[in-house]
């Protein structure tokens, strides 16, 4: 089993049950458009896409049918929706901040994400989680989004980590940290997040 300096996290699906509040944002913004969108689609065909790629995917679900560039147009007003809704009830499983705690006291630890640093970043300080990380690497910091290795290898080398382990819930996630060439972990929910974690770092 590989000694990890660093652990390296996704932020929704992994430290925050956010993709529901993303999922409703998303189908109230989009609805007067025509768009219609079940979170059975949104959950198995877009989490972990970029929102450009996924906006394409709702393009194709209008009626009348639109270009997705007129969804992304509604791009500002879902991500202000988005963070109202996110600083009002921060969805993170009650146990985080105990399991934040207990790795910070051996590992670094970062946040890697697709989404946009004031989505995040103003969340983690609302619930207190801010200091437990010594890096963020959040939206197109690194230049290119996942699943290309560039946000997982910036987040290493703000680290000075040589061994980090890269905890995801989604494909593309995934790709991106295995493209970095670190060591990864698939969880399927925050609430599975500690007994996985641990489990892979005994």
């Amino acid at each position: 089993m590989p000694q990890f300096d660093a652990i390296l996290f996704d932020f929704d699906g992994v430290l925050a049950d956010s993709e529901p509040i993303h999922f409703a944002c998303w189908k109230e913004i989009l609805a007067p458009l025509g768009v219609a969108l079940d979170w059975e689609f949104y959950r198995d065909r877009c989490i972990g896409l970029a929102d450009g790629d996924m906006l394409r995917l709702f393009a194709q679900r209008c009626d009348p049918p639109r270009g997705w560039e007129d969804l992304m147009a509604r791009y500002p007003e879902k991500k202000d929706l988005f963070r109202s809704r996110m600083l009002h009830d921060p969805p993170f499983a009650p146990g985080l901040p105990g399991i934040l705690e207990r790795l910070h006291e051996g590992y670094k630890l970062a946040v890697v994400t697709s989404s946009g640093r004031t989505e995040v970043e103003p969340v983690l300080e609302a619930a207190g989680l801010r200091p437990f990380f010594d890096a963020l690497v959040c939206g197109r910091e690194a230049g290119s989004l996942k699943p290309a290795p560039e946000p997982y290898l910036l987040a290493a080398k703000l680290l000075g980590s040589v061994c980090p382990l890269v905890v995801e819930d989604s494909e593309p996630g995934l790709a991106s940290g295995m493209a970095a060439g670190f060591e990864t972990l698939a969880v399927s929910s925050p609430e599975t997040l500690g007994e996985a974690l641990f489990g892979r770092l005994q």
